[in-house]
Protein backbone atom coordinates (compact mmCIF):
# COMPACT_ATOMS: atom_id res chain seq x y z
CA UNK A 1 0.00 0.00 0.00
CA UNK A 2 1.57 3.35 -1.00
CA UNK A 3 2.32 5.72 1.88
CA UNK A 4 -0.06 8.65 2.26
CA UNK A 5 1.02 12.10 3.46
CA UNK A 6 -2.41 12.42 5.08
CA UNK A 7 -3.31 9.79 7.68
CA UNK A 8 -6.90 10.91 8.31
CA UNK A 9 -9.07 12.90 5.91
CA UNK A 10 -12.50 14.06 7.10
CA UNK A 11 -14.65 15.96 4.60
CA UNK A 12 -17.96 17.72 5.39
CA UNK A 13 -18.80 15.26 8.17
CA UNK A 14 -22.15 15.82 9.92
CA UNK A 15 -23.87 13.72 12.56
CA UNK A 16 -27.09 14.27 14.51
CA UNK A 17 -28.74 12.48 17.41
CA UNK A 18 -32.40 13.35 17.13
CA UNK A 19 -32.60 17.14 17.07
CA UNK A 20 -29.07 17.50 18.51
CA UNK A 21 -26.37 18.13 15.90
CA UNK A 22 -23.17 16.55 17.27
CA UNK A 23 -20.99 17.38 14.24
CA UNK A 24 -21.76 20.09 11.72
CA UNK A 25 -19.96 19.96 8.36
CA UNK A 26 -16.54 19.19 9.87
CA UNK A 27 -13.55 18.95 7.52
CA UNK A 28 -9.96 18.35 8.63
CA UNK A 29 -6.81 16.47 7.60
CA UNK A 30 -4.30 14.82 9.92
CA UNK A 31 -0.78 14.88 8.41
CA UNK A 32 1.65 11.99 8.80
CA UNK A 33 3.96 12.30 11.80
CA UNK A 34 3.66 14.52 14.86
CA UNK A 35 0.82 15.09 17.28
CA UNK A 36 -2.57 16.37 16.11
CA UNK A 37 -4.54 17.81 19.03
CA UNK A 38 -8.34 17.96 19.06
CA UNK A 39 -9.67 20.37 21.67
CA UNK A 40 -13.08 21.45 22.87
CA UNK A 41 -15.27 21.45 25.93
CA UNK A 42 -17.04 18.29 27.08
CA UNK A 43 -19.85 17.59 24.61
CA UNK A 44 -18.19 19.50 21.76
CA UNK A 45 -18.16 16.43 19.49
CA UNK A 46 -14.62 15.12 20.03
CA UNK A 47 -15.57 11.53 20.91
CA UNK A 48 -18.16 11.48 18.15
CA UNK A 49 -15.47 12.36 15.61
CA UNK A 50 -13.13 9.68 16.96
CA UNK A 51 -15.85 7.03 16.72
CA UNK A 52 -16.19 7.88 13.01
CA UNK A 53 -12.41 7.61 12.53
CA UNK A 54 -12.51 4.17 14.17
CA UNK A 55 -15.36 3.12 11.88
CA UNK A 56 -17.73 2.53 14.78
CA UNK A 57 -20.25 4.92 13.21
CA UNK A 58 -21.02 5.44 9.55
CA UNK A 59 -21.07 9.03 8.34
CA UNK A 60 -24.58 10.40 7.90
CA UNK A 61 -23.23 13.11 5.62
CA UNK A 62 -19.70 13.59 4.37
CA UNK A 63 -16.79 11.14 4.23
CA UNK A 64 -14.07 9.75 6.49
CA UNK A 65 -10.88 8.16 5.15
CA UNK A 66 -8.10 6.64 7.24
CA UNK A 67 -4.93 5.55 5.39
CA UNK A 68 -6.96 6.30 2.26
CA UNK A 69 -9.61 3.70 3.21
CA UNK A 70 -13.16 3.83 4.51
CA UNK A 71 -12.90 2.55 8.12
CA UNK A 72 -16.48 1.22 7.97
CA UNK A 73 -16.06 -0.73 4.72
CA UNK A 74 -12.43 -1.80 5.36
CA UNK A 75 -12.12 -2.22 9.14
CA UNK A 76 -9.41 -4.90 9.19
CA UNK A 77 -6.64 -3.05 7.29
CA UNK A 78 -7.54 0.20 9.09
CA UNK A 79 -7.86 -1.02 12.68
CA UNK A 80 -4.76 -3.19 12.35
CA UNK A 81 -2.73 0.00 12.02
CA UNK A 82 -4.46 1.92 14.85
CA UNK A 83 -3.83 1.96 18.59
CA UNK A 84 -6.72 3.31 20.66
CA UNK A 85 -6.91 4.55 24.25
CA UNK A 86 -10.17 5.85 25.68
CA UNK A 87 -10.89 7.88 28.80
CA UNK A 88 -12.16 4.77 30.59
CA UNK A 89 -10.32 1.75 29.15
CA UNK A 90 -12.24 -1.49 29.50
CA UNK A 91 -9.69 -3.96 30.89
CA UNK A 92 -10.48 -7.54 32.06
CA UNK A 93 -9.99 -7.19 35.80
CA UNK A 94 -9.47 -10.90 36.42
CA UNK A 95 -6.36 -11.01 34.21
CA UNK A 96 -2.81 -10.39 35.32
CA UNK A 97 -0.75 -7.71 33.56
CA UNK A 98 1.38 -10.28 31.71
CA UNK A 99 -1.75 -12.19 30.64
CA UNK A 100 -3.30 -9.09 29.12
CA UNK A 101 -0.07 -8.43 27.23
CA UNK A 102 -0.05 -11.98 25.80
CA UNK A 103 -3.75 -11.78 24.99
CA UNK A 104 -3.41 -8.46 23.16
CA UNK A 105 -0.30 -9.66 21.32
CA UNK A 106 -2.35 -12.38 19.62
CA UNK A 107 -4.33 -9.73 17.69
CA UNK A 108 -1.34 -7.84 16.29
CA UNK A 109 1.33 -9.50 14.12
CA UNK A 110 3.50 -6.40 14.59
CA UNK A 111 3.47 -6.65 18.39
CA UNK A 112 6.93 -5.83 19.77
CA UNK A 113 7.42 -7.91 22.90
CA UNK A 114 10.68 -6.21 23.82
CA UNK A 115 9.04 -2.80 23.49
CA UNK A 116 6.07 -3.92 25.59
CA UNK A 117 8.34 -5.22 28.35
CA UNK A 118 10.32 -1.98 28.26
CA UNK A 119 7.15 0.10 28.70
CA UNK A 120 5.98 -2.22 31.49
CA UNK A 121 9.20 -1.50 33.37
CA UNK A 122 9.12 2.22 32.49
CA UNK A 123 5.55 2.55 33.81
CA UNK A 124 6.37 0.68 37.03
CA UNK A 125 3.86 -2.10 36.29
CA UNK A 126 4.11 -5.41 38.13
CA UNK A 127 3.62 -8.03 35.40
CA UNK A 128 2.22 -10.51 37.94
CA UNK A 129 -0.36 -8.14 39.43
CA UNK A 130 -4.05 -8.66 38.73
CA UNK A 131 -5.62 -5.74 36.91
CA UNK A 132 -8.31 -5.30 39.57
CA UNK A 133 -5.59 -4.42 42.11
CA UNK A 134 -4.07 -1.63 39.98
CA UNK A 135 -4.59 2.05 40.70
CA UNK A 136 -6.41 4.21 38.16
CA UNK A 137 -3.09 5.63 37.02
CA UNK A 138 -1.50 2.21 36.51
CA UNK A 139 -4.57 1.03 34.61
CA UNK A 140 -4.24 4.01 32.27
CA UNK A 141 -0.55 3.20 31.71
CA UNK A 142 -1.35 -0.46 31.04
CA UNK A 143 -4.03 0.54 28.53
CA UNK A 144 -1.53 2.83 26.78
CA UNK A 145 0.99 -0.02 26.65
CA UNK A 146 -1.62 -2.29 25.05
CA UNK A 147 -2.54 0.43 22.56
CA UNK A 148 0.94 1.12 21.28
CA UNK A 149 3.13 -1.98 21.80
CA UNK A 150 2.29 -3.07 18.24
CA UNK A 151 3.77 0.24 17.06
CA UNK A 152 0.61 1.49 15.30
CA UNK A 153 0.87 4.01 12.49
CA UNK A 154 -1.89 6.02 14.20
CA UNK A 155 -2.33 6.28 17.96
CA UNK A 156 -5.81 7.57 18.87
CA UNK A 157 -6.12 9.02 22.37
CA UNK A 158 -9.57 10.08 23.57
CA UNK A 159 -9.21 12.07 26.82
CA UNK A 160 -6.41 9.73 27.99
CA UNK A 161 -5.47 11.70 31.09
CA UNK A 162 -8.90 12.78 32.34
CA UNK A 163 -9.23 12.20 36.08
CA UNK A 164 -5.55 11.28 36.58
CA UNK A 165 -3.15 13.00 38.92
CA UNK A 166 -0.52 15.36 37.43
CA UNK A 167 2.38 12.90 37.79
CA UNK A 168 0.58 10.16 35.85
CA UNK A 169 -0.53 12.70 33.22
CA UNK A 170 3.08 13.77 32.76
CA UNK A 171 4.21 10.15 32.37
CA UNK A 172 1.57 9.52 29.70
CA UNK A 173 2.35 12.74 27.81
CA UNK A 174 6.08 11.96 27.92
CA UNK A 175 5.40 8.53 26.42
CA UNK A 176 3.34 10.15 23.65
CA UNK A 177 6.14 12.60 22.85
CA UNK A 178 8.72 9.80 22.66
CA UNK A 179 6.45 7.83 20.36
CA UNK A 180 6.54 10.65 17.85
CA UNK A 181 10.10 11.89 18.34
CA UNK A 182 11.70 8.46 18.20
CA UNK A 183 9.65 6.81 15.48
CA UNK A 184 7.85 9.47 13.46
CA UNK A 185 4.43 7.93 13.97
CA UNK A 186 1.18 9.90 14.21
CA UNK A 187 -0.78 10.69 17.37
CA UNK A 188 -4.35 12.02 17.37
CA UNK A 189 -4.85 13.44 20.85
CA UNK A 190 -8.32 14.57 22.00
CA UNK A 191 -8.71 16.46 25.26
CA UNK A 192 -10.56 19.30 26.97
CA UNK A 193 -7.33 20.05 28.89
CA UNK A 194 -6.00 22.69 26.55
CA UNK A 195 -2.70 23.19 28.41
CA UNK A 196 -1.77 19.55 27.77
CA UNK A 197 -2.70 19.70 24.11
CA UNK A 198 -0.69 22.89 23.68
CA UNK A 199 2.33 21.24 25.30
CA UNK A 200 2.56 18.27 22.91
CA UNK A 201 0.73 19.16 19.67
CA UNK A 202 2.09 20.26 16.30
CA UNK A 203 -1.35 20.76 14.71
CA UNK A 204 -4.67 21.43 16.39
CA UNK A 205 -8.36 21.44 15.56
CA UNK A 206 -10.84 23.24 17.79
CA UNK A 207 -14.47 22.09 18.11
CA UNK A 208 -17.27 24.03 19.77
CA UNK A 209 -20.83 22.68 19.80
CA UNK A 210 -19.98 20.34 16.91
CA UNK A 211 -18.54 23.09 14.72
CA UNK A 212 -14.92 23.39 13.64
CA UNK A 213 -13.69 26.75 14.94
CA UNK A 214 -9.99 26.59 14.02
CA UNK A 215 -7.69 24.08 12.35
CA UNK A 216 -4.02 24.25 11.40
CA UNK A 217 -0.44 24.22 12.70
CA UNK A 218 -0.44 25.32 16.35
CA UNK A 219 2.39 27.83 15.93
CA UNK A 220 0.59 29.51 13.03
CA UNK A 221 -2.72 29.71 14.88
CA UNK A 222 -1.07 31.26 17.94
CA UNK A 223 0.92 33.71 15.80
CA UNK A 224 -2.31 34.88 14.13
CA UNK A 225 -3.71 36.08 17.47
CA UNK A 226 -2.62 38.58 20.08
CA UNK A 227 -3.62 39.36 23.64
CA UNK A 228 -3.51 43.04 24.63
CA UNK A 229 -4.18 44.58 28.03
CA UNK A 230 -5.37 48.20 27.99
CA UNK A 231 -5.29 50.57 30.93
CA UNK A 232 -7.65 53.57 30.88
CA UNK A 233 -7.19 56.94 32.57
CA UNK A 234 -10.65 56.64 34.11
CA UNK A 235 -12.72 53.53 35.01
CA UNK A 236 -14.97 52.23 32.23
CA UNK A 237 -18.51 51.33 33.23
CA UNK A 238 -19.03 49.12 30.19
CA UNK A 239 -16.60 47.03 28.10
CA UNK A 240 -14.80 49.17 25.51
CA UNK A 241 -15.83 48.60 21.91
CA UNK A 242 -12.81 47.32 19.95
CA UNK A 243 -13.58 46.77 16.24
CA UNK A 244 -12.92 43.14 15.29
CA UNK A 245 -12.07 41.98 18.83
CA UNK A 246 -12.80 38.30 19.50
CA UNK A 247 -13.26 38.89 23.23
CA UNK A 248 -13.07 41.75 25.72
CA UNK A 249 -12.84 41.07 29.46
CA UNK A 250 -11.98 43.06 32.56
CA UNK A 251 -13.40 45.84 34.72
CA UNK A 252 -12.78 49.42 35.69
CA UNK A 253 -9.55 50.80 34.31
CA UNK A 254 -8.04 47.55 32.95
CA UNK A 255 -9.38 45.46 30.08
CA UNK A 256 -7.95 42.54 28.11
CA UNK A 257 -8.62 42.02 24.40
CA UNK A 258 -7.96 38.94 22.31
CA UNK A 259 -7.90 39.78 18.63
CA UNK A 260 -6.60 38.61 15.27
CA UNK A 261 -3.30 40.13 14.17
CA UNK A 262 -4.73 40.92 10.73
CA UNK A 263 -7.04 43.55 12.22
CA UNK A 264 -4.55 46.38 11.78
CA UNK A 265 -4.67 49.27 14.28
CA UNK A 266 -3.85 48.45 17.93
CA UNK A 267 -6.78 48.73 20.38
CA UNK A 268 -5.49 51.90 22.08
CA UNK A 269 -5.52 53.68 18.70
CA UNK A 270 -9.31 53.43 18.66
CA UNK A 271 -9.72 54.00 22.41
CA UNK A 272 -8.65 57.55 23.40
CA UNK A 273 -7.44 57.79 26.97
CA UNK A 274 -5.99 54.27 27.04
CA UNK A 275 -2.53 52.76 26.81
CA UNK A 276 -1.20 49.25 26.20
CA UNK A 277 0.36 47.81 29.36
CA UNK A 278 0.85 44.25 28.06
CA UNK A 279 0.90 42.62 24.63
CA UNK A 280 1.75 38.99 23.92
CA UNK A 281 0.88 35.83 22.03
CA UNK A 282 -2.15 34.28 23.77
CA UNK A 283 -2.27 30.72 25.04
CA UNK A 284 -4.40 28.10 23.34
CA UNK A 285 -6.86 28.45 26.23
CA UNK A 286 -7.08 32.23 25.65
CA UNK A 287 -7.76 31.65 21.96
CA UNK A 288 -10.41 29.00 22.58
CA UNK A 289 -12.28 31.09 25.16
CA UNK A 290 -12.19 34.04 22.75
CA UNK A 291 -13.59 32.05 19.81
CA UNK A 292 -16.18 29.89 21.57
CA UNK A 293 -18.66 32.69 22.40
CA UNK A 294 -18.52 33.82 18.75
CA UNK A 295 -19.61 30.38 17.58
CA UNK A 296 -22.35 30.26 20.21
CA UNK A 297 -23.60 33.71 19.20
CA UNK A 298 -23.82 32.85 15.50
CA UNK A 299 -25.31 29.36 15.99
Amino acid sequence: MPEQNTIVDVANLSRSFGSQEALADVSLSVPRGGVFGLVGENGAGKSTLIKHILGLWRAERGTVRVFGLDPVSDPVPVLGRIGYLSEQPDLPEWMRVRELMRYTQAFYPRWDESYANSMCEQFGLNSGARIRTLSKGHRAKLALLAAQAHRPDLLLLDEPSAGLDPIVRNDILAAIIRTVADEGRTVFFSSHLLEEVERVSDHIAMLHEGKLVLCGPLDEIKAQHRLVTLQFETPQRTPPFIPGALSVSGAGREWTIVSHRAQGAPPNAVQPGSRIVDERVPSLNDIFVAHAPQVQFHA
